[in-house]
């Protein structure tokens, strides 16, 4: 996290949790893992600890408090600086704006795919296909949730945008099964 620009996603959500208000670690990792922002955010408390030091030595929080509880450890309480907020949303709006190839690993597999033979490809492909429905059924029960209970959209459209992309691959995934099977996929191995 030297480049300030490339603030890690845990800092972001760090960051983004401390503009509605100051809090300890623990806490941001509870007020994460209550929301399911674990679904999208690699997040472990340890983690969140190291992140809030590297935040506050760029400037970007600052400590208000620290707290114990009988023999727990000390509580830091944290708060976001002016500079804080800036550089969220400078890091949100260029992530939102310019599209960065951030290397996953099922493309490489794809790509790859032609080694292994043809049905084990199909029979795979629809394995997944299978985890992406329980996916999205997940994702709707998530999203019939929120709208019972008022919450605006603004608040979760990275439910919506994970549907889409959701949606799309098990488009793609019938497709390429389709073409698979009527030979416009020809496939070398048995």
């Amino acid at each position: 996290m030297g480049d300030l620009s490339s603030l890690t996603p845990l800092a972001i959500a760090a960051l983004a949790l401390l503009v509605e208000r100051p809090m300890h670690p623990y806490e941001m990792y509870t007020v994460l893992m209550q929301r399911s922002e674990d679904r999208i955010v690699k997040v472990r408390p340890g983690s969140l600890y190291h992140t809030m030091d590297k935040l506050a030595q760029f400037g970007l929080v600052v400590a208000v408090s620290t707290e114990r509880e009988g023999n727990r450890p000390e509580r830091t309480t944290y708060d976001i600086t002016d500079r804080g907020r800036r550089v969220l949303n400078e890091v949100i709006a260029e992530i939102i704006a310019i599209p960065v190839n951030e290397y996953p690993r099922f493309p490489v597999a794809v790509a790859e795919a032609h080694n292994l033979p043809r049905d084990m490809v199909v029979d795979l492909l629809r394995r997944r296909q299978d985890e992406l429905h329980r996916e999205l059924a997940y994702y709707e029960s998530g999203r019939s949730d929120l709208v019972a209970k008022g919450i605006p959209r603004v608040y979760w459209l990275d439910v919506t945008y994970r549907q889409a992309m959701l949606e799309a691959e098990v488009a793609w995934i019938d497709r390429v099964i389709a073409d698979i099977h009527s030979g416009d996929i020809p496939w070398n191995t048995a």
